[in-house]
């Protein structure tokens, strides 16, 4: 059990396709890893985040992840380390790809500006329905592994 989460994870949890994507990560966090943080609220107010400079208004237009550390990680770099931190290898590789870097920056940019236009298609159920099995077999995975000898 880890003594202290290893992430922060600032989300819109006004948007139900974030929604979905962070509980179902949470949901299969045996480990206490992640902290989700919903910084939708308009009073949202975070000392940590104040004392680094980082504003609400920057937290909904990007996710932001902060570690144990106190590093801060936005947009594309955030499902990096968030896909990291939850043993999900094939997704933060897929999101630190250098080769893709330059189509995905852009593409999630466009999709952060319209989450909530895209949340009114009901994608988040199947969304968090992948992001669940997804989750769950990364701590499958983690598990055999730690009873290998």
């Amino acid at each position: 059990m880890a003594s202290r989460p290893a992430l922060k994870i600032y989300y819109d949890a006004s948007c139900p396709l974030c929604r979905a994507e962070f509980h179902a990560l949470k949901d299969a966090d045996d480990d206490d890893r992640l902290v989700l943080v919903d910084c939708s609220e308009r009073l949202f107010a975070d000392g940590c985040a104040d004392r680094d400079g980082v504003d609400r208004a920057a937290m909904m237009e990007a996710i932001h992840v902060r570690d144990a550390s106190g590093n801060w990680y936005r947009g594309v770099d955030a499902f990096q380390k968030i896909y990291t931190t939850m043993g999900m290898h094939s997704l933060a590789r897929f999101w630190g790809s250098t080769r893709l870097r330059p189509a995905l920056e852009p593409s999630y940019a466009w999709f952060a500006r319209n989450r909530q236009p895209l949340s009114r298609l009901r994608l988040h159920r199947a969304f968090g329905w992948l992001m669940r099995r997804l989750a769950l077999n990364a701590r499958k995975r983690q598990t055999a592994s730690d009873s290998d000898p």
